[in-house]
């Protein structure tokens, strides 16, 4: 198969996510981020681990949307996540919800 091909393939896969995102994201109501994925969650608890030379953080989430575009299933009843690096987590509030007009892709 040509190059191409699997670029425009990955490109309607990362749209379709993108508006499975956007239909989705008025369910929930925090968005966590870490380096290596995205979620949506209703429940997130966030605690610093720490052991003998460093720390760690150990996130918990329930009721789960994962941003990824090879998962079957992207909804998931609970996620644990152990990681070194930063932690992103942020309340949505309903006006977050509104993509501004010009980037709507209901055209």
């Amino acid at each position: 198969m040509d190059d191409e091909v699997f670029e425009d393939y990955d490109r309607e896969l990362e749209l379709a996510l993108y508006k499975e995102y956007r239909d989705v994201v008025g369910q929930f109501q925090y968005v966590i981020e870490t380096e290596r994925r995205f979620y949506l969650a209703n429940e997130v608890n966030v605690v610093r681990r720490d052991t003998e030379h460093d720390f760690y953080f150990e996130i918990s989430m329930n009721d789960v949307w994962v941003w990824d575009i090879y998962r079957a299933d992207r909804f998931v009843k609970s996620v644990r996540v152990l990681t070194f690096k930063d932690v992103n987590v942020e309340e949505l509030q309903r006006r977050d919800f509104q993509l501004p007009e010009e980037l709507s892709l209901d055209g």
